[in-house]
């Protein structure tokens, strides 16, 4: 089975618990796609200078994130590593042109395993995570993508997780209600976003910076990165297809989109 590459916003690490029209449609995904044979997410809270997969038989848990209740740390996602698919990944960039490295001792951030515990929660799917690497542009996102594409073809579900939009600073001085107004200048930008994902315009989803109010959105780019990489690996001509959209406090887009 080939599965379409995704774009998963994965919010704040609270959509584990708490109910959200996010979270409901996340609950209901996996069941949807059916069964991967593995899966791979560039997590925007793996962050490095090269390409980077994490090579762990028996990943850890991470919970990179603080001032949250008791019971989300004491959550656990204990899905097998794939180090084959980790040393295959690399291998293929490295065939590309590109450097990558496989890392041990890096266990599954918030960014894999909050999106995945409630995809598939029986945590039985091996998971590689490679790194975001927000030194580096779109373009380079996409160039990955479009180099690891085809382990689609051999059951791979490829995911980018990031948020659609992530502007912190916006939230914590906005009102904490979950379902504030949105913001225009968080529309416009989702709206941007959509059209180019619909269109199949790939040159204009990796330079995402001529987007309106793209600085307002997203600060720091590691939360949108994985969204070209997600484009990338869609495949040649892949177009994308919004297939959630909701917005959190006003400001935190909360979209996914499947390339194919």
């Amino acid at each position: 089975m080939t599965f379409p590459a995704l774009f998963i916003s994965h919010g704040s690490p609270m959509i584990a618990l708490e109910p959200s029209p996010a979270r409901d449609f996340l609950l209901q995904l996996g069941q949807t796609l059916g069964r991967p044979k593995a899966i791979l997410v560039m997590s925007a809270h793996f962050e490095t200078r090269e390409p980077c997969l994490t090579a762990d038989a028996k990943p850890a848990m991470i919970y990179d994130f603080g001032g949250f209740p008791r019971e989300l740390y004491e959550l656990r996602y204990d899905a097998p590593g794939e180090p084959d698919l980790a040393a295959r990944a690399a291998g293929m960039l490295i065939d590309a042109g590109l450097k990558a490295y496989r890392v041990e001792n890096r266990g599954f951030d918030h960014g894999t395993w909050v999106p995945l515990k409630l995809m598939y929660p029986d945590a039985d799917i091996p998971v590689v995570q490679l790194s975001v690497e927000p030194m580096k542009d779109g373009a380079h996102h996409y160039q990955l993508g479009r180099i690891l594409a085809p382990l689609r073809d051999e059951g791979v579900l490829i995911i980018g997780s990031g948020s659609l939009t992530h502007n912190l600073y916006a939230w914590s001085r906005g009102p904490k209600i979950k379902d504030a107004p949105v913001e225009d200048w968080v529309k416009a930008f989702a709206d941007w976003v959509d059209a180019r994902a619909e269109a199949g315009d790939a040159q204009a989803l990796a330079n995402w910076t001529t987007a309106p109010y793209a600085k307002e959105n997203h600060p720091t780019p590691e939360h949108y990165l994985p969204l070209p990489f997600a484009a990338g690996a869609g495949g040649e001509g892949a177009k994308g297809k919004r297939i959630h959209s909701s917005v959190e406090y006003g400001v935190l887009a909360m979209d996914v989109y499947a390339f194919e």
